[in-house]
């Protein structure tokens, strides 16, 4: 009777332990971080932009934790010439899934050269994904202002 009774209390004393470690497990993430897939950089994929102009940017971003910012850096390579711009509200903010599809500016005074881009989102629980470019800032050879064939919407 007695073997009985310790192999409750040993019973009962794995099950609230087994309980306990559980819970804790509770606490961790179980969504994945956003993913991105670039799809285009620059125009035609060329991964090159122009001063003056604006760098044609596209990404298919997949966030079970929901949109809740986007951002875009690029940054010269060896220099400290930086360009942001950050998306925390707007179409791309609370959904899932969604075509990232903009136009980043290169202002004037951009010097030419090599850059790293990066796009980063985070989710609402505050995981975060990078994805990552190399871009050439490269002097405008063409004499039309708009040498592609799509509008640029704000």
């Amino acid at each position: 009777m007695k073997k009985n009774i310790r192999m409750c209390l040993v019973m009962a004393l794995v099950s609230v332990m087994t309980v306990s470690f559980n819970s804790c497990d509770d606490d961790r993430n179980d969504t994945a971080k956003p993913k991105i897939t670039l799809t285009e950089v620059g125009h035609d994929n060329s991964r090159h932009a122009h001063p003056g102009h604006d760098l044609h940017l596209e990404a298919d971003i997949v966030a079970e934790g929901l949109i809740r910012a986007i951002n875009v850096e690029i940054h010269q390579e060896d220099g400290s010439f930086e360009i942001e711009k950050s998306f925390v509200e707007g179409k791309y903010i609370g959904v899932r899934n969604v075509e990232f599809h903009e136009h980043i500016d290169i202002p004037e005074n951009a010097p030419l050269g090599e850059y790293h881009l990066h796009l980063t989102v985070t989710d609402k629980e505050g995981q975060q994904s990078v994805a990552q470019e190399h871009i050439n800032i490269v002097e405008d050879d063409s004499d039309d202002d708009d040498d592609h064939d799509h509008d640029h919407l704000d």
